[in-house]
């Protein structure tokens, strides 16, 4: 069975939604006949590669909030991903286009180093203070997680290398009504969204195996997500 995730690193349900999807796969009796595909989806897209700011300066300019309120919006997110055993760190993150990464991350698919790429890039981004924005950070990221460094080097050069593959990603998120990340398909008939409780998706898994429909994931109760618009549940 195959389960496709579509994702954004600049959105923090799609990092704690990927734990807790972890965890519900962990309590799936079939886990190990599970491949898990990471697919692409922007925030943000079209957003200049020089365009990085403060993330609570984005939070207060796209909400109106004050930066003491838009500081508080990030601090509760970071309990929750804290609630799930993830560090998360409040000052100092930066907001910017995840283009490059997003190609990136289909050379490391092509690799098979995909999901090892998108892990320490959810690390960087929400634990450390390293910015997924820097071309050097990227860099690094891609040789920790088993890539050639002159490869990772020539597609971050080259802005056509991989573009196809992420805009495919993101039409075929439209067509399958996606209006935001996390986004996981089930052997293309099933879909959950948000990042939902473990036991959902143990659920979504079990349904999925034995062929059953699985109603929208809104009627098993919403879920915090990050929409189209770049904006994110708190």
């Amino acid at each position: 069975m195959r389960v496709e995730i579509w994702s954004d690193i600049a959105c923090p349900w799609c990092y704690i939604g990927k734990a807790r999807f972890e965890e519900g796969l962990a309590a799936f009796a079939h886990r190990d006949q599970v491949e898990v595909v990471y697919r692409s989806f922007e925030l943000d897209p079209g957003r200049a590669r020089e365009d990085v700011a403060p993330v609570v300066d984005m939070l207060a300019a796209k909400y109106g909030r004050t930066p003491e309120e838009a500081r508080a919006m990030e601090e509760h997110v970071a309990s929750v991903a804290h609630g799930q055993g993830l560090a998360y760190r409040v000052e100092g993150r930066l907001h910017g286009g995840t283009f490059d990464l997003h190609r990136l991350l289909h050379l490391a698919k092509a690799r098979g180093r995909q999901e090892a790429l998108l892990d320490l890039a959810y690390r960087a981004n929400f634990a450390e203070e390293r910015s997924v924005y820097d071309s050097e950070v990227l860099v690094r990221l891609a040789v920790e997680a088993g890539l050639d460094e002159s490869e990772a080097r020539s597609v971050l050069a080259d802005a056509t290398a991989y573009a196809d593959d992420v805009r495919a990603d993101e039409r075929e998120a439209a067509e399958l009504g996606a209006t935001g990340v996390p986004f996981f398909v089930l052997d293309r008939r099933y879909g959950v969204s948000g990042g939902q409780p473990a036991e959902v998706f143990t659920q979504a898994l079990q349904q999925a195996w034995q062929g059953r429909a699985l109603q929208p994931a809104a009627a098993a109760g919403t879920a915090p997500a990050c929409d189209a618009d770049g904006a994110c549940a708190v």
